[in-house]
């Protein structure tokens, strides 16, 4: 059974620009490996051992990419009662004020306020309605949000 990505929409687009992007430098890594080529002998080329690795490295994500656009389901953010994929949620502990919009871990990018539904913030939240409290376990002890908004 193949696995299913829970995406947004706009993290598709966002994968489909990397995806065009990644496929965009394949020729210059050709040309990297061409060139080093010309170099001779290939068992001790450091400059053709690393433009294979960069090789190997962007078709793997490039395959990565693909399958996880082959198998998204798109998040639709409808539900505005309770904590649910796509939701933009504002947290508040002691005097201090969070924004996260949940999405899947594909798209998790806690620097730009993107949470998994799978970390422990999102999954303590996950559900849970305005005015509800959530304890997080974290390695200085436990942490307490309280959920002002969901969008």
């Amino acid at each position: 059974m193949k696995k299913s990505y829970m995406i947004t929409k706009q993290g598709r687009q966002e994968l489909e620009i990397e995806l065009k992007s990644l496929k965009g430098h394949r020729s210059e890594i050709a040309a990297k490996i061409a060139e080093a080529r010309d170099f001779g002998d290939l068992s001790e080329n450091a400059e053709y051992d690393v433009a294979r690795e960069e090789q190997g490295l962007i078709e793997t994500r490039i395959a990565e990419i693909e399958d996880i656009i082959l198998n998204a389901e798109i998040i639709k953010n409808g539900n505005k009662t309770k904590i649910a994929l796509g939701n933009k949620v504002e947290l508040k502990n002691g005097k201090k004020r969070y924004v996260y919009t949940i999405v899947g871990p594909v798209e998790a990018d806690p620097l730009e306020g993107r949470i998994s539904n799978e970390s422990p913030i999102g999954s303590a939240i996950f559900g849970k309605k305005v005015g509800d409290k959530a304890t997080i376990e974290t390695s200085k002890g436990k942490v307490a949000y309280e959920i002002l908004s969901i969008c």
